[in-house]
């Protein structure tokens, strides 16, 4: 059982609040007072606890990552976060912690790097594992992860059978298979795009533009190089043509 023990007014109803919403087991005591025989691990926001459980200290305004690091505890898990990312326009990814699937999220992929930076922030045990498909927008994470162990793993096989109801959700259970997948260690990833994609971007330039014109494949490039979005892109090729 999850104990609550800090006189931290914010943190006290956040985490509270979060344990409610998981529907999880928790009692609350003051600072200082006995811990009942059933508790697993403690949940403070700092204060002195005289106990050989685990402690988790939580800071005001992160009250789902004070609590996932408690479940782990309370599972026996050795709290170890792994990020796995299943790349594409809209990669999925996928959080464990301890073993446990603990948050996913399917964004744009100019946003991906930022969501994997935030959720190991402050863990320098965590791994991103990423797959290998999706090549260019694999490497634009990749290249955006500083000071990140990253692994490069075969998704072969990572996308399970989606029954009724589980449209959608693909890419992100694809990303938790990759996660629980070990693989090569890499530092990034230098990506020459192929002419076939390069058409792509071309062609995704020319449904977003105003006047049904293409980017050139100079902009293209760099387009899939990561070092432009596509809207900036667009951008400079319509003050070339200006």
């Amino acid at each position: 059982m999850i104990v609550v023990a800090t006189a931290d007014f914010e943190v006290y109803h956040e985490v509270v609040e979060e344990l409610r919403e998981r529907d999880v087991e928790f009692t609350t005591v003051e600072p200082g007072d006995p811990l009942p025989e059933r508790t697993s691990v403690v949940v403070t926001a700092g204060e002195d606890v005289d106990t050989d459980l685990p402690v988790v200290v939580a800071a005001g305004g992160d009250a789902r990552r004070t609590v996932e690091e408690a479940l782990v505890h309370v599972r026996g898990g050795e709290g170890r976060t792994v990020v796995g990312v299943d790349p594409g326009t809209r990669p999925g990814i996928a959080v464990l912690r301890g073993g446990m699937l603990v948050a996913a999220f399917q964004v744009p992929v100019d946003r991906a790097a930022d969501v994997v930076l935030e959720e190991v922030a402050g863990d320098d045990d965590a791994v991103v594992r990423i797959g290998d498909g999706a090549r260019l927008e694999g490497a634009r994470i990749v290249d955006e992860l500083d000071d990140v162990r990253v692994e490069l793993v075969d998704e072969t096989g990572t996308t399970p059978f989606l029954g009724p109801g589980a449209r959608g959700m693909g890419d992100v259970l694809a990303a938790a298979n990759i996660a629980l997948m070990a693989g090569e260690e890499i530092e990034g990833r230098t990506i020459e795009p192929t002419a076939g994609e390069l058409q792509v971007i071309k062609s995704r330039s020319r449904e977003a533009s105003e006047q049904n014109r293409a980017i050139t494949e100079a902009l293209a490039r760099r387009v899939a190089r990561g070092e432009l979005t596509l809207e900036e892109a667009l951008a400079e090729h319509r003050a070339d043509d200006a």
